[in-house]
């Protein structure tokens, strides 16, 4: 396929839905920022240009990165003072369109792919395979300002530093806007061939479908075959992200050195009773699927929690038939959801579960089913990598700590065709999908310049 740049396919798009008049503050703020940047000067020389500066020396302008990131704010504010950014919406477009201007002021190439994916280029010294760097900007109805966007911000600045130092990678290097990762990492898993042909049809919080909205950002669902990449087209890929969770924060730990991504396996429960009169049925007579259910739900957290490991397993919803307040309940839907970085583990505990719901049948007089619905199978990130960014967080005076990551990333994808590497940074007490979604600047501009060296390293040892 021949690729367009993102500014011409862009421009063409929203030119024929009549939106180009509402970009244009989105546009000018782009300019202004470009037109008020600085390069320092080279000593000795007239006007301005980039400064050489030794590659292990390099270090990202924290201010700067920062700086973006408050102006990403902008696109998809609520009043909450988080975003609403979800994938496909006019705030999503808006700010591909922004990232998008500060790419191509660096000097990179920036085209989309036929999954919408915003791919920014630059050709490396030597002819290797690419290295990627980057993360997803859209967000949950109601989201943050950091998940996502703190690994795609922070891929940018990784990009703006090695322009501003002159400094050229033996790899290619591309940057990475991936589409839709809240709604399913269709982006991502369509780069590894993941992605099925029904999930086009599925309604997203845009309110278009997700091949309505692929379109809309410049893709193609009728093509989506073409963005998929052979395996080995990917030297390494790095995501930097927030961690969702409250231990780094907690313990005080700057860099999370994530081991991998968890497996995660669903079930929907149905307990089934005896619907009868609750003012005439005997307390020994019912056989009441609620109380069942509960006793359930109590031995899903007493397994969790007596098994030893890092698992977790949840009960999220549940329902009670008929729902009147004078029936003993004769059925009950829940589900049930187990997470652990080895799928042989949430089989066990899952095992476990089984043997604690025959027990709660039988004493119960009920019946208990677990029907499956839904897998997605756990991807560990590549041990070189794990080792790497442990080294380099230390070699920058960075405690680190290797923790699982409990949530899905687009490196959970790309793992399937790559090399994988994530850094967490913390999430000021473990707040995240959340207006109060935090993550501090100093620990921001850390992760991003644990992103900048392990990347320099890999250029550097890897072919």
């Amino acid at each position: 396929m021949k690729r367009r740049t993102f500014a011409r396919t862009m421009g063409t798009l929203l030119g024929a839905v009549g939106l180009g008049s509402a970009l244009d503050p989105v546009i000018a703020a782009a300019e202004g920022q470009r037109a008020t940047r600085r390069v320092p000067a080279r000593p000795g020389k007239r006007g301005r240009g980039p400064t050489r500066r030794r590659a292990q020396d390099l270090r990202v302008d924290g201010a700067r990165l920062n700086q973006t990131l408050e102006s990403l704010k902008a696109f998809g504010r609520t009043p909450e003072g988080g975003i609403s950014r979800v994938a496909f919406s006019q705030a999503d477009r808006d700010a591909r369109v922004y990232v998008t201007g500060l790419l191509e002021e660096a000097g990179f190439s920036v085209e989309i792919d036929t999954a919408a994916n915003l791919l920014a280029q630059r050709a490396g010294k030597e002819d290797l395979v690419p290295i990627m760097i980057g993360s997803h900007l859209d967000s949950v109805p109601g989201g943050g300002n950091y998940d996502g966007q703190v690994g795609t911000m922070g891929a940018v600045e990784v990009a703006r530093t090695l322009v501003d130092a002159d400094h050229r990678t033996r790899h290619p290097l591309e940057v990475v806007v991936f589409t839709n990762e809240e709604g399913g990492k269709t982006g991502s898993r369509a780069m590894a061939g993941e992605v099925e042909a029904f999930e086009l049809d599925l309604e997203t919080a845009s309110g278009l479908t997700i091949g309505e909205g692929l379109r809309a950002n410049g893709g193609d669902p009728d093509r989506l075959d073409e963005a998929r990449r052979p395996e080995r087209s990917i030297a390494a890929f790095l995501e930097l992200h927030i961690e969702q969770g409250g231990v780094l924060d907690r313990d005080g730990i700057p860099i999370g050195v994530v081991e991998g991504i968890v497996g995660i396996r669903r079930w929907a429960i149905t307990v089934e009773g005896f619907a009868n009169h609750a003012g005439t049925t005997p307390m020994p007579d019912r056989r009441d699927a609620l109380v069942a259910a509960a006793r359930l739900v109590d031995r899903v957290n007493r397994v969790a929690l007596e098994m030893e490991g890092r698992h977790v397993a949840t009960v999220g919803r549940i329902a009670a038939e008929p729902g009147a307040p004078n029936v003993v309940p004769g059925r009950v839907t829940a589900s049930l959801e187990i997470r652990d970085l080895s799928m042989e583990k949430i089989d066990r505990v899952f095992e476990a579960i089984v043997q604690q719901a025959d027990r709660i049948a039988a004493a119960s007089g009920t019946e208990i089913a677990f029907e499956p619905f839904y897998l997605s199978k756990a991807a560990p990130t590549d041990p070189r990598l794990r080792d790497l960014v442990e080294v380099v967080a230390a070699d920058l005076g960075l405690q680190s700590l290797r923790m699982p990551s409990g949530a899905g990333h687009d490196a959970q994808s790309i793992a399937l065709l790559a090399p994988v590497g994530m850094i967490f940074v913390p999430s000021v007490d473990g707040i995240s999908h959340s207006p109060r979604e935090l993550s501090r600047p100093a620990d921001i501009e850390s992760g991003a310049n644990v992103l900048l060296s392990t990347l320099l390293r890999i250029d550097r040892e890897w072919d």
